[in-house]
């Protein structure tokens, strides 16, 4: 595969996940804007609805996916050494993992004690 087809498929990815982040974060904000829940338990109420709850399980991984291709278009960009630059890239690859399997523990736990 040659390097441009790599940064065309980069570009595409972080047009499109783009896309549902700016949609689905307008929906959020015009929620919370509009109706926030007077609780904690309206909270998870709404969130554990079954629409709610799958646009946040597509979230998480596009989200990830969104930030992992920018901070490593940024490291091969900016980070010319290859050891510091891998080691930086596994070290982000790694709270980025971490971070989408706690947000779909909590999103999965939350529909549990519905």
């Amino acid at each position: 595969m040659s390097r441009r087809a790599s940064g065309l498929k980069a570009w595409f990815l972080q047009r499109t996940t783009a896309v549902y982040l700016g949609l689905f974060g307008s929906y959020l904000a015009l929620y919370f804007m509009l109706s926030a829940p007077a609780s904690h338990a309206e909270l998870v109420a709404w969130a554990a609805s079954p629409w709610v709850a799958l646009g946040l399980l597509l979230f998480i991984p596009i989200l990830l996916a969104h930030a992992w291709v920018g901070i490593r278009d940024v490291l091969m960009d900016y980070m010319k050494p290859i050891g510091p630059r891998a080691t930086a890239m596994t070290l982000v690859g790694f709270v980025l993992l971490a971070s989408g399997l706690w947000a779909a523990q909590a999103i999965i736990a939350a529909r549990a004690f519905q």
